[in-house]
Formats: C-alpha cells, structure tokens, sequence
C-alpha cells in the first residue's frame, strides 16, 4: 500500500450513483486538492446507499474504486 491509497482511506464524500448489490454506484471525494469521482460498492456488500448519502471510505483500489459505507445511521 503506497501513501496515497493509505490517504483515501477515512475519506468522507458524497453518492452520486445509487451503490448497492448488483449495481456500480459512484461517489464523489475531496482528495488532492479538488474533487474527483470514483467506482462504489457497499464496504458490507449487501446495503444499499441512495444518492445524497455522505459515506466514508473504507477500501481504495486503485485507481478510481472504493468501498464505503455510510457515514451517519440514519
């Protein structure tokens, strides 16, 4: 794990793209300066994420998937 997939990791951002199973979702992050979209599955692999939702990034495969989960129980 270089320093920068370490640094995604905690990360918080916004979905984009409904994430769920079954589905690529997408979010958006703060990371580097500016924000950038990425590829999102379920850190649990069975919830579903609506769009709206803030999650935290929980696993980073680079170059441009993660894992999350929400970052409030709603």
């Amino acid at each position: 794990m270089t320093m920068d997939d370490a640094s995604m990791v905690g990360l918080m951002g916004r979905v984009t793209g409904t994430i769920g199973p079954g589905l690529v979702g997408e979010v958006i992050v703060r990371v580097r300066g500016g924000a950038e979209h990425f590829l999102a599955y379920p850190a649990s692999g069975t919830d579903r994420i609506e769009r709206g939702t803030v999650v935290m990034v929980v696993e980073y495969l680079p170059p441009r998937t993660v894992y999350v989960q929400a970052a409030y129980d709603s």
